[in-house]
């Protein structure tokens, strides 16, 4: 008969899955439980110091502007409304200031993927002579700082009678996006095999028909994370919008932005219309981040592993 000692002993170690009653994998998680306990909690603060800026946002376009020059914050939107978005919307200047934004977004985004998947494609999939110098061309470019070119690109929109247009700075920005997008696109289409679209051919598929049919649809994890790149350039771009665009009524979104912060000499920044005006910025990303996370999160971590 075992002793008392002995049976409570076997009980508190089926209990607990400890001792050599225990799996190996119940050994292994028991051990490894700190680790990924910290490992969360780690996660968790970065995260949460990631997200309080947009919250803080989000929290003061509710609050009047009397409670954010306080000398004490409020966390909670208790007592807040809907004022600061209607006062911005009573301004009758965000609709325009959207609707150049997306003209001009829009369009980088379709040309910059255009041109850039055309040289990716030339790149990974052909040689031909002058192709080390191509690339070597797109890394220079990469290298150039924005500000020095300013003044040329200035003088070029001009002489081109393309200032305060969405064409003259659609060029602008797709030329400052398409060699950064070309690098990333090359990696994609390196990493889908040539042979696939060969087997296709011998199926009887044309060039072109293996090339839409096959090689296309696996490329759009790739244009998609591409494009995203590319969307965010363009609408959240500042200094080549304000040298560019130099009449007060014909303003993109962070023009616009910045009259709400510039502040008179006799009116004191309204910072509750400024946090609204923020969020209004933000919501189209998020709705663009919305319909392609599926396909960026595939896109981003198959560019990781291929090229």
């Amino acid at each position: 008969m075992a002793a008392p000692g002995n049976a409570l002993r076997d009980r508190r170690r089926a209990w607990t899955g400890v001792g050599a009653t225990a799996s190996p994998r119940a050994r292994r998680r028991i051990r490894i439980r700190p680790g990924r306990i910290a490992a969360s909690a780690l996660a968790i603060l970065i995260s949460l110091a990631w997200v309080f800026p947009v919250y803080w946002m989000l929290n003061s376009s509710l609050l009047p502007n009397t409670v954010l020059t306080s000398t004490t914050p409020r966390l909670l939107p208790f007592g807040g409304s809907l004022a600061n978005f209607l006062a911005v919307f009573d301004q009758g200047t965000f609709w325009p200031a959207l609707g150049l934004s997306l003209a001009i977004t829009l369009t980088t985004v379709f040309f910059c993927l255009l041109f850039a998947f055309l040289a990716a494609l030339a790149i990974s999939r052909f040689k031909f002579r002058g192709r080390t110098s191509f690339v070597l061309a797109v890394l220079f470019i990469q290298m150039l700082p924005a500000e020095g070119l300013f003044i040329a690109q200035y003088k070029m929109m001009s002489s081109l009678n393309l200032l305060n247009s969405v064409i003259g700075v659609s060029i602008i920005y797709i030329a400052a996006v398409v060699p950064f997008t070309v690098w990333m696109l090359r990696g994609f289409v390196a990493g889908v095999p040539a042979e696939l679209e060969e087997a296709a051919m011998v199926d009887g598929l044309s060039r072109t028909g293996a090339f839409f049919r096959i090689t296309l649809p696996l490329l759009a994890p790739g244009l998609v994370a591409s494009g995203v790149y590319a969307f965010l350039q363009a609408w959240n771009e500042f200094t080549v919008a304000l040298v560019i665009l130099q009449k007060e009524d014909y303003r993109t979104l962070p023009l616009w932005l910045r009259g709400f912060v510039q502040a008179s000499a006799t009116r004191a920044t309204d910072w509750g219309q400024v946090m609204a005006a923020s969020t209004l910025v933000a919501v189209p990303v998020i709705i663009f981040f919305l319909i392609v996370q599926g396909r960026l999160t595939s896109g981003l971590v198959a560019g990781a592993v291929k090229g």
